[in-house]
């Protein structure tokens, strides 16, 4: 699907948040401005999160309490392979939706299920989302709903 501009991307963010529950984990995929931050703000209105979103590429991960879920936004390009204090499988269990940017950093740390959005930079405004729905908990939740 096209989006035409930043207010498209959030609004689907938003609408794609409505629909997630408790331990959903959605991967993020697309270059640097892609849009994957923007996409993720409108979860967090979707959520309930009051607090301002932004990317946490230098914290690497940040978590935003919300009326409906908690979102914990990570955002793992800065990060080379797995360390051994580096526990990602452990957001995918807390009481919210993970985001994960970037996430074949830690290719070995995706879990068997998840909704795949991959953001494609198309010109200033445009951007082109494909949305994958991997293993049945995702199954036809999603893409029959919003495409």
């Amino acid at each position: 699907m096209l989006l035409k501009n930043r207010e498209e991307t959030i609004e689907l963010g938003k609408k794609i948040g409505e629909l997630l529950q408790k331990n959903d984990v959605i991967l993020l995929k697309g270059d640097l401005g892609a849009g994957k931050t923007t996409f993720v703000k409108g979860i967090a209105l979707a959520l309930g999160v009051n607090a301002v979103v932004n990317s946490p590429t230098f914290t690497i991960v940040k978590e935003y309490r919300g009326t409906k879920l908690n979102l914990y936004h990570l955002d793992l390009y800065r990060l080379n392979g797995i360390g051994n204090d580096f526990d990602l499988e452990e957001y995918y269990y807390l009481d919210g939706v993970t985001c994960v940017e970037w996430p074949l950093q830690v290719e070995e740390l995706i879990p068997e299920e998840y909704l795949e959005i991959t953001i494609k930079y198309v010109d200033l405004d445009q951007r082109e989302i494909v949305l994958k729905e991997v293993g049945p908990r995702y199954e036809g939740r999603f893409i029959d709903k919003l495409c």
